[in-house]
C-alpha cells in the first residue's frame, strides 16, 4: 500500500465512523446483543470498504425513503411485502444506497427505541424494521444463517422472491468475486482467515480478521480452491470497477429528513437532490435533463408526503420542499387512484428516471 493511498484512508476513518453513527444507533446489524463485539465487527468491515465514500469515478445513485410506510402495512405479512418490493425495485434499477429515514426532531435524535438486541422483540419499529429486512434480502442466501440470527421481524421472509442480484451466486458458479463471511478457524501459521463464500471449499484471504465479518473476495480466475497465494479482500466497489459489475445496495438509517443529506457517507456529499411528490412539478422524462452528478439522491416520502417530513425536521424550520430539493417532481401525473403507494411509486418513478441519468452521465445535452 503506497503513502498516498494510507493518508487518504487515514483522513478518512474518522468521516466513515461519523457517517456510520446513525446506523449503528439501530443496533440491528446481526440481532447481536453483543454490543461492543457488534462494534468492533462493524469498524472492521468499514475499513475493508472505506473506498466507498472516495468513489470518484463512479457516479452513485442513492433512493431515500420514508420508514413510516411500513406503518400503514396492517400484518407483519403486508409489511415483510412491502420492503421485499422496495428491495427488488432498488435491485432492478442497480441503485446503490437506500436510506430509511425518519420524522424525529433533532433533539430525539439520540432516542434508543430502535435498539433491537432482543431477538425475540415483536415491536419493532417501523424504521428499524424496514432496515433489517432490506439488508436481508441484499445479502446471499449463503450467508444469511451467519449473518441473522432468528429474528421476529424475518419470520415472513422466505416468501419473498429473491432479488437475483450478480453477487448472489449459486454454489456452482464462479466469478471474479464474491461475497462472504469470516470464519473462526484461522490458517496455522500464516497472516490468513478462512472465510465461507458459498462454496464447496472455504478459502484463505490474505488479512487476519475476526470472525463473523462479511467481506467482498477477490476470487482471480484459478478455480482451484487450494491454489497459493491466498485470495484478496477488496472494495465493494471492485466489482464494478473492473467488471462493470452491480454488487447490491448498501442501507442506512436516518434520523430525519435533514439527517440523510448531512450523514451521506460519500465524500462532498449528494450534488444533486431529487424530491418526488405530486404537487412537483410536471416534466415529461425525455425532456427531463439533469446535471452531470456524482452522487445523485431521490427522495420519496411517507404516508403525508415529504412536505410532513421538512415541516417535522427541526433542522429544516422555515424551508420548504423547494428549497430544499434541487429538483421537486411529479413522476406520475394524470393519475387515475387518488393515491400512489410509496412502493408504486418507486417502480415508476425509477423508470422514469432512467432516461435522464443516462444523458447526464454520458453528458448529452438536450
Amino acid at each position: 500500500m503506497g503513502k498516498k493511498q494510507k493518508k487518504a484512508e487515514a483522513e478518512t476513518d474518522a468521516e466513515r465512523v461519523e457517517n456510520d453513527k446513525a446506523e449503528n444507533e439501530l443496533e440491528l446489524d446481526n440481532g447481536d446483543s453483543h454490543k461492543k463485539k457488534r462494534r468492533k465487527k462493524n469498524k472492521e468491515r468499514n475499513e475493508i470498504d472505506r473506498e466507498v465514500i472516495e468513489a470518484k469515478e463512479i457516479p452513485t445513485v442513492s433512493v431515500a425513503i420514508s420508514g413510516s410506510i411500513i406503518n400503514n402495512a396492517q400484518s407483519l405479512e403486508l409489511a415483510t411485502r412491502l420492503a421485499g418490493q422496495i428491495a427488488r425495485a432498488a435491485t432492478i434499477f442497480r441503485i446503490d444506497e437506500l436510506v430509511v429515514f425518519d420524522n424525529k426532531s433533532s433533539y430525539e435524535k439520540e432516542d434508543r427505541s430502535l435498539t433491537t438486541g432482543n431477538n425475540s422483540d415483536e415491536n419493532e419499529s417501523g424504521a428499524a424494521f424496514f432496515v433489517r429486512i432490506l439488508r436481508y434480502l441484499e445479502t446471499p442466501q449463503y450467508l444469511r444463517k451467519a449473518l441473522f440470527p432468528k429474528h421476529y421481524s424475518l419470520r415472513f421472509v422466505g416468501m419473498l422472491p429473491p432479488l437475483d442480484a450478480p453477487h448472489h451466486l449459486r454454489k456452482h458458479e464462479w466469478a471474479p468475486f464474491r461475497e462472504g463471511v469470516t470464519l473462526n478457524e484461522k490458517v496455522p501459521n500464516s497472516g490468513e482467515t478462512l472465510v465461507d463464500v458459498g462454496l464447496s471449499k472455504n478459502v484463505a484471504v490474505n488479512q487476519v480478521l475476526e470472525p463473523g465479518i462479511r467481506v467482498t473476495v477477490a476470487m482471480g480466475t484459478n478455480r482451484n480452491l487450494d491454489a497459493d497465494p491466498p485470495r484478496q479482500v477488496v472494495s465493494l466497489l471492485k466489482p464494478m470497477e473492473e467488471a462493470g459489475m452491480y454488487w447490491g445496495y448498501r442501507v442506512r438509517y436516518a434520523s430525519n429528513i435533514s439527517s440523510v443529506f448531512k450523514d451521506c457517507p460519500y465524500k462532498g456529499g449528494y450534488d444533486h437532490l431529487i424530491g418526488t411528490s405530486e404537487h412537483g412539478l410536471v416534466i415529461n422524462s425525455s425532456e427531463l435533463s439533469l446535471p452531470a452528478f456524482r452522487h445523485l439522491l431521490i427522495a420519496f416520502g411517507g404516508l403525508a408526503g415529504l412536505e410532513e417530513s421538512i415541516e417535522e425536521d427541526s433542522n429544516l424550520k422555515g424551508k420548504n420542499v423547494r428549497e430544499v430539493f434541487d429538483s421537486y417532481l411529479n413522476t406520475c401525473p394524470h393519475q387515475g387512484s387518488r393515491t400512489i403507494r410509496t412502493e408504486e411509486a418507486i417502480f415508476i418513478s425509477l423508470q422514469y428516471f432512467q432516461d435522464p441519468i443516462n444523458r447526464a452521465l454520458h453528458g448529452v445535452q438536450h
